[in-house]
């Protein structure tokens, strides 16, 4: 009996290492792939193993088992690509697939420009809340990396990042006053700057066209941003102009960069208004001068020649002083409309200004006309119609301004030390979304990228197309085991058809999906399948160099 016994054990043995043997060794082997692995090399036909969150082998995997195998012959493998500004901080609160920025391979948001989601008084919570529109949203965070956890705990398809806004910072410890600092104030700041980088944040940013952020003078850009600098964090910004005085706010940046002694990147790098498209070239070469001489400055597009932001921007700086909600009060005030109407000069002629976002419901008919038709309509002048519209629709309005040079993107495009963005929400085509319209980028800036400037214009190979959508981004960014293929890395990959990427949308019908990505990985998890998005939200909260959590 005891003979019997001891068989049937051995044999109990034997069968369970035998069962493992058979087991694969890995969860996904995507094979026969072109691969692209983001350092802008040659690519390579050839095997991608993935084995939980880890890109666990690149080779020939030929006879190696797995648990999902993905033939990719005449497909490209790539690095999951980096929005190096999302404004998805709302819409992944409402629907964590970020649908419109997954199906072009986009795996990681980067949020926070110039205003960030914390830190947050009870009194900007107050704000934030009382502003919601279509979407609306608990509140339960206070700093900006509880903000972050918050995403990754209800559940997100993209890896999420952010830098702390320096208007955040103004605003929670001066509020929205037109003023310098006190001492006390900016230590105040500097300290919530530490605190953020501590938390993950990547660095600073500042927004310098807009109230409150750009109310801080350059000294107290510098004094933030040489924090962000004691933990390897990067300043980026929307520069102070990007119309006639350019080069002027691109030498402010080049000053904190060197003064602060931080990588400073410039946020959608544009010469806006036909008038001042011929300093581009000046841009470039202004930038490249400052990195010859040791500066680490570089800058992100996304790939329109259209912009988009509020329609009070167009109004006199004193009627904007001290932020939207005193703006709408000023015009409301029958006194100074006159005054207010007298001193408008439009930046952009009205008929190349689109309106595509209105928080008052009648007011929606106008989504996708002109301002010059709108005033028509109404039997108003564009100065007229402008004032009311933001009046009667108690908000800035959202419009898109044709003000770039297609010629220009072009260049951008090229410059081997710029990067992409959206500088939108990510949607999806469906529900909610689509009470407003948008601008085309949130659909389409990235793939326009692989498919209309490196295959259809052969501005850039694929392979440069490929690192600057993602090495040189989480280089930039110091991001840890981000931006490339190679074993040990996050398996945030995207499998992608060369042949047939393109985007869809347009100015007229924004909400249409991009086509030619068929696969999409994040962190090990498959969010994209044959084009269809499979549920899964498997995005993290991804910390910058500073990070000194668990």
């Amino acid at each position: 009996m005891n003979r019997l016994l001891s068989l049937l054990i051995l044999l109990g043995v034997f069968l369970a290492a035998v069962s493992c043997t058979m087991q694969p060794k890995y969860q996904i082997i995507i094979s026969n792939g072109t691969v692209y692995d983001g350092t802008g090399k040659e690519p390579v036909v050839t095997d991608v193993a993935i084995a939980g969150d880890t890109i666990a082998a690149i080779g020939d995997l030929s006879g190696v088992s797995a648990e999902i195998n993905l033939d990719a012959t005449n497909l490209a493998v790539a690095p999951g690509f980096i929005n190096m500004l999302s404004w998805a901080n709302v819409s992944l609160i409402e629907d964590g697939r970020s649908q419109s920025d997954i199906r072009q391979g986009v795996t990681l948001e980067v949020l926070g420009e110039g205003s960030s989601m914390g830190p947050i008084t009870e009194s900007m919570r107050k704000d934030m809340i009382e502003g919601q529109i279509d979407i609306t949203y608990d509140i339960p965070w206070t700093t900006l990396g509880e903000y972050l956890q918050y995403l990754e705990d209800k559940g997100v398809s993209t890896n999420v990042a952010s830098f702390v806004g320096n208007g955040t910072l103004r605003q929670y410890v001066i509020g929205n006053e037109n003023r310098t600092a006190t001492e006390n104030e900016l230590n105040q700041m500097k300290e919530l700057v530490k605190q953020s980088m501590l938390e993950g944040a990547v660095g600073l940013s500042s927004s310098l066209l807009y109230a409150p952020s750009g109310y801080a003078d350059t000294d107290e850009l510098i004094e933030l941003s040489k924090v962000a600098a004691a933990y390897d964090g990067m300043y980026i910004s929307h520069i102070r102009n990007e119309g006639s005085e350019l080069l002027q706010a691109i030498e402010e940046l080049i000053s904190i960069s060197k003064s602060a002694g931080i990588r400073s990147e410039v946020y959608h790098l544009k010469a806006s208004g036909s008038n001042n498209w011929s300093l581009l070239d000046k841009a470039i070469l202004k930038i490249d001068s400052a990195r010859n001489s040791g500066l680490p400055i570089t800058a992100d597009i996304y790939t329109y020649p259209a912009s988009s932001t509020g329609l009070h921007v167009q109004l006199p700086d004193w009627v904007r002083e001290g932020g939207v909600r005193a703006t709408i009060d000023r015009l409301k005030n029958p006194a100074l409309r006159d005054s207010v109407l007298t001193q408008i000069e439009f930046e952009h002629h009205p008929n190349r200004i689109l309106l595509v976002g209105f928080k008052n419901e009648a007011l929606r008919k106008y989504t996708g006309m002109r301002l010059d038709e709108v005033a028509v309509e109404l039997g108003k002048t564009p100065a007229e119609t402008m004032v009311d519209l933001i009046v009667e629709d108690d908000s800035r309005i959202q419009v898109v301004y044709f003000s770039m040079s297609e010629e220009n993107i072009k260049k951008k495009v090229a410059v081997p030390w710029v990067s992409f963005c959206s500088d939108a929400g990510s949607y999806t085509n469906e529900g909610v979304f689509l009470k407003q319209s948008t601008h085309p980028r949130a659909y389409g800036s990235f793939i326009r990228v692989l498919g209309k400037y490196s295959r259809d214009e052969q501005l850039i190979t694929l392979q440069e197309a490929v690192r600057k959508l993602t090495a040189l981004p989480a280089e930039n960014l110091k991001l840890a085991r981000r931006g490339k293929l190679a074993v040990g890395n996050f398996a945030d990959v995207v499998v992608f058809d060369p042949a047939r990427v393109r985007d869809l949308a347009t100015f007229e019908a924004p909400h249409q999906y991009a086509e030619g990505v068929i696969h999409v990985f994040v962190n090990g998890e498959q969010v994209l399948s044959n084009g269809d998005h499979t549920g899964a939200t498997p995005g993290r909260f991804v910390k910058g160099p500073g990070y000194q959590g668990e």
